[in-house]
């Protein structure tokens, strides 16, 4: 037998997700809690703002109303993150608690122009890229596992927090919800010294790459540090230990996986790929280079994050992990919908169907439920007589 699910199941389903763990209230007569969801439903399918997203539905409340129902109904920055995170592991499926899964945690950098709404920390700062150098930061902690990589946790990184706080904040709600790692798999991002005697003070075994530093090999003198493990022409193992600014010092295990870049547009010769590694026993060379691999799963999710999140000019950092934490729940609802409703039952392990429903067209069925609720505006004012010749 066959069933059919259906844009008004999922909407549903996301409504109800989302003012169950974010406690949303009516905000008068005029927008109720299911209307601005709806708006905001809207805004994230179509890539705009709230008040874009009002003006476009004919019945919907102003976007001024929008605006301040969503204020009204917002938490400081501590309680909405909570809010959220229990959002997040709400359709978590119990499979994933019995066993420990392979984790990986990333930082992503939302680029920002502005100035900071109330001190310098809530904004993040960093190598340049889209043209800044400031950024609104949030790290997330993800699981993967095949057909059920759900983002776990949320949190907003401020400036100046040290990458082993934010690290430790992730993996406790994690541990929260009875998810515990077999295996961090990190971001070149996290490798320096304090992140890496944390890891190993609480027993975490942990994949990176390596960030190669010291002499090139073209110095008379000959490569030095870190970098000496760039220039393998075979793969091998090794052992390095880093030395911080404080004097600090941690020691990791090194396998460097070399691979030919032939076929590669403009690339000739061999690469050495530089991983450090512990509490781990790597059964291969090529076993260290594919289970980092399989760390990319949570490139994809921050792709659909940016597919789903809300155009925004405000400066409060509230309302921006507000459109961020929308985003990765509606993500989440996917996955969950493709695991639980649009997998193919079989034998030994559920068959997967993505071609089903891709995420775009989740959020494109969000938005036609919000058309069909509020209608569409199919007209603009003017103040000047209309041209003839678009009368024609």
């Amino acid at each position: 037998m066959q069933y059919t699910l259906t844009r008004a199941h999922v909407h549903h389903h996301a409504e109800h997700l989302l003012q169950a763990h974010l406690r949303l209230d009516d905000y008068g007569d005029t927008c109720p809690a299911t209307t601005l969801l709806a708006v905001v439903f809207a805004a994230c399918a179509r890539l705009t703002s709230l008040f874009a997203a009002a003006l476009g539905l004919r019945d919907a409340p102003s976007g001024e109303t929008v605006r301040k129902a969503l204020l009204a109904n917002l938490p400081d920055a501590d309680e909405l993150e909570r809010r959220f995170n229990r959002a997040l592991v709400a359709d978590l499926p119990r499979a994933l608690r019995r066993r420990r899964q392979r984790l990986a945690a990333d930082l992503t950098l939302v680029p920002y122009h502005g100035q900071p709404l109330a001190s310098d920390r809530e904004v993040y700062r960093s190598q340049a890229k889209a043209g800044t150098s400031h950024f609104h930061a949030y790290a997330t902690l993800y699981v993967v596992s095949k057909g059920q990589r759900y983002t776990l946790a949320l949190t907003w990184v401020q400036r100046s927090e040290a990458l082993e706080t934010v690290l430790r904040r992730l993996l406790r709600r994690g541990a929260g919800v009875g998810v515990r790692p077999q295996l961090l798999l990190l971001d070149r991002g996290f490798y320096s010294v304090n992140v890496i005697r944390y890891l190993q003070a609480a027993r975490y075994p942990f994949l990176m790459p390596v960030v190669c530093r010291g002499r090139k090999d073209d110095h008379p003198l000959g490569a030095s540090g870190s970098r000496v493990f760039q220039y393998f022409r075979r793969s091998g193992w090794g052992d390095y230990t880093l030395t911080n600014a404080a004097g600090r010092r941690a020691t990791v295990s090194i396998g460097v996986a070399c691979r030919n870049r032939a076929g590669e547009r403009g690339r000739v010769g061999r690469q050495a790929l530089v991983y450090a590694y512990w509490g781990c026993r790597p059964a291969s060379y090529d076993w260290v280079r594919q289970t980092y691999r399989s760390r990319f799963g949570i490139e994809t999710s921050y792709r659909q994050l940016r597919e789903g999140k809300a155009k925004t000019c405000t400066r409060n950092p509230v309302v921006r992990l507000f459109l961020v934490g929308v985003a990765l729940v509606l993500r989440n609802v996917w996955v969950w919908l493709h695991w639980e409703q649009l997998s193919a039952p079989r034998r030994g392990r559920r068959c997967l169907r993505p071609e089903r429903l891709r995420f775009k067209g989740l959020l494109q069925w969000l938005l036609e439920v919000a058309q069909e609720r509020f209608g569409t505006r199919g007209e603009a004012h003017s103040d000047r007589p209309i041209n003839p010749e678009l009368m024609s």
